[in-house]
């Protein structure tokens, strides 16, 4: 089955073809338009990418990624989730104006500027551990405990450990620290990652300026010579912003929009502000805390928040909830992950 392979969407407003030979999932990559926006498309064959193995998945991710960041040459765009896709053009145009106002937000933020992943290491962790091992205090500690009858114990040698993984991460601290604000200087955002294993010191993705990319390698020269021996880094970019804005696309049947409506008592087509106002009066009297005695009363809270979360959700870019004439008979919500 055929499908249209959404990589993600520019600010363009024509129909045409983009220059990213050799990097197709099926035909030459295109844009697809919806009023000044357009989405990065190709025509693929429907791919379940959860019952892949994971490095067929790669394999796919890695050709997602290359189109976007070849895409990304001569346009900002916001990269969708890999396996998004739509059953055809008129699937594409509907998902860029339910998303529409979102989509638009989003590129003025990151108009004209690019991701930097950096990564800070320790040049040799176990060389780090050995000099704090001969620092005083360590020492002192190895000698009271020796200095005892009873000698030193497998507790004490967990507590002197302890003790140089406390000096070690304090250590790590004020150099993250120091380099979080060495580049919070050069870029508009940062998004710290989590630290994969004990060597690595600092993990995260910086938004930055196309024009002060020479800001930035200017204060990791300046990082580099203060830790010259000590840290590695490793810089990944220019990336699309990945790690700060990843679109998605939610297929929801209808049928649960009229769950959701009915669970709130809402009738017709409704705001986000009625929406609101609906989900306040009915959790107000099903909160738990007002129905002490009854045991459905939090079943039916949950039920509610979930309903109310599913409208807002589905509520397109004017705050105004469609009916199923205007929706079809499939709900696309459009989720932005930041």
């Amino acid at each position: 089955m055929e499908v249209k392979y959404i990589f993600g969407v520019i600010g363009a407003d024509r129909e045409e073809c983009l220059d990213c030979c050799g990097f197709t999932l099926g035909e030459r990559v295109h844009a697809i338009p919806y009023r000044d926006i357009s989405a990065v498309v190709s025509t693929s064959s429907l791919v379940e990418y959860t019952r892949l193995p994971k490095d067929r998945v790669a394999r796919y991710l890695l050709t997602h990624q290359q189109v976007i960041e070849k895409v990304m040459d001569h346009y900002t765009i916001i990269p969708m989730r890999l396996g998004t896709y739509a059953f055809d053009t008129a699937e594409v145009k509907e998902i860029l104006s339910r998303g529409y106002k979102k989509f638009k937000d989003i590129l003025q933020k990151i108009g004209n500027k690019i991701e930097i992943d950096l990564v800070a290491t320790w040049n040799d962790l176990n060389s780090m551990v050995k000099e704090i091992g001969e620092l005083q205090e360590i020492k002192d500690l190895k000698e009271r405990m020796m200095s005892r009858p009873e000698g030193v114990s497998v507790g004490d040698q967990i507590k002197i450990g302890s003790r140089i993984k406390t000096i070690l991460d304090t250590k790590k601290e004020r150099i993250s620290s120091e380099i979080n604000g060495a580049l919070a200087k050069v870029s508009t955002a940062l998004k710290a990652h989590d630290l994969m294993d004990d060597r690595m010191i600092f993990n995260a993705a910086l938004l930055i300026d196309k024009e002060r990319n020479n800001e930035l390698e200017i204060e990791l020269y300046e990082l580099n010579k203060l830790y010259a021996g000590t840290v590695d880094f490793r810089c990944v970019g220019p990336l699309p912003p990945y790690s700060f804005y990843t679109a998605e696309v939610e297929k929801l049947p209808f049928n649960d929009i009229e769950w959701a409506k009915e669970k709130l008592e809402i009738d017709g087509v409704e705001t986000k502000e009625e929406i609101i106002k609906a989900y306040r009066n009915r959790a107000r009297i099903y909160h738990p805390d007002n129905n002490i005695d009854s045991h459905d009363a939090e079943r039916q809270f949950n039920e509610i928040f979930r309903a109310y979360k599913i409208l807002c959700e589905y509520c397109d870019g004017n705050g105004r909830l469609p009916d199923e004439k205007e929706a079809g008979q499939n709900a696309v919500i459009i989720k932005v992950r930041e």
